[in-house]
């Protein structure tokens, strides 16, 4: 193999793995920058949180549509084009002045984000095999974890420094790079497209409108009650359209989602790791910094500091992963072990209290991360070795869709029992406090990290006051707590059914290769 092809290779992954990494920080990072947002424009809470919410719809919306697209019109032309789109849509960001523009802009940037995530792996498996793919792989896993583990430190590093505006301007700066090298990529990229196939404009409307309405329920479940008419209306239209989906699906010739990945149980099994990890690490991420001010007493900075206790794991994991299945390791057995990570992680995380040294909390953590590490840069070779290679780009896009999906909905479900929780213990107590004000409102302040009330109606140095803020501690530690069983639990189902249907792969493999061989004689 030339130098050259080397140089290009490598600088195929660079430019791919770029892309990788800003996209993460986006979903992750972006909430740091919501309070100077909304300072600046003077916006409702409702659009401001529209401000993250829009980006994570439309990247659940649309990545499976991507995927698809790709293996028709070419995987770099549709990573290019939503590499353009993010840029574009990044530098609108940063440019426009109304909360509303803001966010149709981070929508833009979710479309162009599900192209990156879709395409940039299934061109991974094009240009690169055998040892490579796996390094590569692991290399994609690691860098989306860094990505996402990151986010919020940088993201609130650029504001202060910068400004909310250049956390989307750098955004854009770095697609632009990106885009730099596409020549350099669709070199080393065989796959063009197929033949004759037609774009299943049907399909992907309707599989957009289901997750559309998904992840709207999910999002203003908070907002408008989980019981309320209209949320139950959105989960119910999801359904009845994912039913037509799935009918429409089943008779075309080329169709958005070839029904029949489905029908692989170790290819479902390994789109359902993510989900797993989503529930059991990312939640945590987002909200312990909140855990640790509200109820520690920590600052922001060594709230920062503690956290990397839980994202380490994420940086040194996939490359160790990938080195132990070098050396003759299961792989598969790698990914159950992380797996049980999340679980037991999640459950000796109810350690934490008010009064815990972090030295107790330290392996917890630890172990957490190492869940989410372990099989980051694992599960997308496995899943795209075990599917053709024609629709390399329909199963990342669906592997993909799964794994942002899963995030939005977990933290949105997170925020909202943890709310809910928070609100019923605060109403059940806040009588004995008279004047401090509704119990939602105090609630909302408290789940944001906010331990003081929502006014000033108790003198915090007064022995009422202090009685009043252990109260709201001890409330937000005990729905914390019940949050955690009901993260592990999750865990510990989608761990039971990822088992089953990897067991359930590996025998219809086996009697596939039976039948052949008995075919053959």
């Amino acid at each position: 193999m030339s130098r050259d092809h080397n140089r290009s290779q490598a600088l195929t992954l660079a430019a791919i793995l770029l892309a990788v990494f800003v996209v993460p920080t986006s979903i992750s990072g972006t909430a740091v920058a919501l309070p100077a947002i909304g300072t600046d424009t003077g916006a409702d809470i409702v659009p401001l949180q529209w401000v993250v919410n829009a980006f994570n719809v439309a990247f659940a919306c649309f990545t499976l549509a991507w995927g698809s697209l790709a293996d028709i019109v070419g995987r770099v032309r549709a990573f290019a084009l939503g590499a353009g789109i993010y840029a574009v849509a990044s530098l609108a960001s940063a440019l426009v002045g109304s909360i509303y523009l803001l966010d149709a802009a981070r929508a833009l940037a979710g479309l162009g984000g599900a192209a990156i995530f879709a395409c940039g792996s299934a061109i991974l498996a094009t240009v690169f095999d055998g040892p490579a793919r796996a390094k590569a792989f692991a290399l994609f896993g690691t860098v989306a974890g860094i990505g996402v583990s990151l986010g919020p430190s940088l993201s609130g590093l650029i504001t202060e420094g910068l400004g909310w505006r250049w956390v989307f301007g750098v955004h854009a700066l770095a697609l632009g790079v990106v885009l730099l090298a596409v020549p350099v990529i669709a070199r080393n990229t065989t796959q063009t497209g197929r033949a004759g196939a037609r774009i299943d404009v049907i399909g992907s409307a309707l599989f957009i409108l289901a997750m559309l309405l998904l992840t709207t329920g999910i999002v203003q479940g908070s907002q408008w009650g989980w019981g309320s008419a209209g949320v139950i209306g959105l989960f119910a239209g999801t359904v009845i359209v994912l039913a037509v989906f799935a009918a429409v699906e089943q008779r075309r010739e080329d169709p958005m989602l070839d029904l029949s990945l489905l029908r692989n149980p170790r290819f479902v099994g390994l789109c359902l790791v993510p989900v797993a990890a989503s529930f059991g690490f990312v939640t945590i991420l987002t909200y312990l910094p909140s855990y640790l001010t509200a109820v520690g007493g920590y600052g922001a900075g060594t709230a920062g500091l503690i956290m990397v206790l839980l994202t380490f794991p994420v940086f040194a994991c996939p490359m160790l992963a990938a080195a132990l299945v070098d050396r003759g390791v299961s792989a598969r057995m790698l990914v159950y072990i992380s797996l049980g990570f999340l679980v037991v992680g999640d459950l000796t995380l109810l350690l934490f209290s008010p009064t815990v040294s972090i030295a107790v909390v330290a392996l917890p953590m630890l172990v957490t991360g190492a869940g989410m590490g372990i099989s980051a840069g694992l599960v997308d070779r496995l899943a795209l070795e075990i599917v053709d290679e024609s629709k390399a780009g329909m199963a990342a896009g669906f592997l993909n869709t799964l794994r942002l999906g899963s995030e939005a909905i977990a933290v949105a479900l997170y925020g909202s029992l943890l709310t809910t929780l928070l609100t019923s213990r605060i109403a059940n107590g806040i009588n004995e406090f008279p004047g401090v004000g509704d119990a939602a409102a105090v609630a909302n302040k408290v789940a944001g990290g906010h331990t003081s009330g929502p006014d000033a109606a108790i003198d915090a140095r007064s022995g009422e006051g202090r009685a009043f803020l252990d109260f709201l501690i001890h409330s937000y530690d005990g729905a914390f707590h019940t949050v955690l069983l009901i993260l592990a639990g999750i865990c510990l189902l989608l761990f039971l059914l990822i088992g089953a249907l990897m067991r359930t792969g590996n025998r219809s493999t086996m009697i596939t290769k039976m039948r052949a061989k008995s075919a053959s004689r």
